[in-house]
């Protein structure tokens, strides 16, 4: 993606959510041909899949100066053969690969696919910032996820993508922001703080009504996600 380097916090916010777009980006399309190599020479298991993935979302954590917290690929409802579900994952220090609690309980049971991160890149065929969402999947912990869709032909089969989570982009973001004012908010399409400068606005909250009309709004370029100021 491109944008305009003048330091306004719109562009300071898409410069930053808009490397990790682009890394996802640059990767996929070699994910994808693999892929479909691998289609051709038979069904595609979790462990085929896993073996696919791995490259890309490990090296996605050194590619980036970004605080990632997990990457990998997320598998379309149905598109395996062994599972219906399956999260290609690998996360935290150690990088380790995600092993969810409910796989080897049930398997079956694992339904992300109106989750905001799935969803939107399913539904609009482009890359998505997601969140703020507290990630009972993977980390526990308040996250951001930026998702890119993948496409064989026109087949969905999937999302590259990774998590960021909040705590870390306040302390990357928050003292970027701070010199244009002591009220300057990160929101989403729906109004949710991802993070504010302001003492009186926590991630999580609502911006709406009156408290919105008080404030300047200014889209992030290339991204659902907005900077109000007060």
């Amino acid at each position: 993606m491109t944008t305009t380097h003048v330091e306004t916090p719109a562009v300071i916010v898409a410069d930053y959510f808009g490397q990790a777009i682009d890394e996802l980006e640059g990767w996929k399309a070699r994910f994808a041909t693999e892929l479909a190599a691998a289609r051709a020479r038979g069904p595609v298991t979790t462990d085929v899949l896993d073996a696919l993935v791995a490259p890309y979302a490990l090296r996605t954590f050194d590619a980036l100066a970004l605080p990632v917290y997990g990457s990998g690929f997320i598998a379309a409802l149905d598109s395996l053969s062994d599972a219906r579900s399956h999260l290609a994952w690998w996360q935290g220090a150690d990088r380790g690969k995600l092993v969810l609690a409910a796989q080897s309980v049930n398997k079956e049971a694992i339904d992300y696919s109106e989750l905001e991160w799935y969803r939107v890149p399913h539904q609009t065929g482009e890359a998505h910032v997601a969140g703020p969402y507290v990630d009972y999947l993977c980390s526990d912990e308040y996250t951001i996820t930026i998702a890119s869709p993948v496409f064989l032909d026109d087949e969905f089969v999937g999302v590259a993508g990774l998590d960021l989570l909040i705590d870390q982009v306040e302390r990357d973001l928050t003292p970027k922001l701070a010199p244009h004012g002591a009220d300057i908010s990160i929101v989403n399409g729906v109004g949710r703080v991802l993070l504010s400068t302001s003492p009186h606005r926590e991630t999580g909250d609502t911006v709406r009504g009156a408290e919105l009309d008080a404030l300047t709004r200014t889209e992030c370029p290339g991204m659902a996600l907005a900077v109000l100021a007060g």
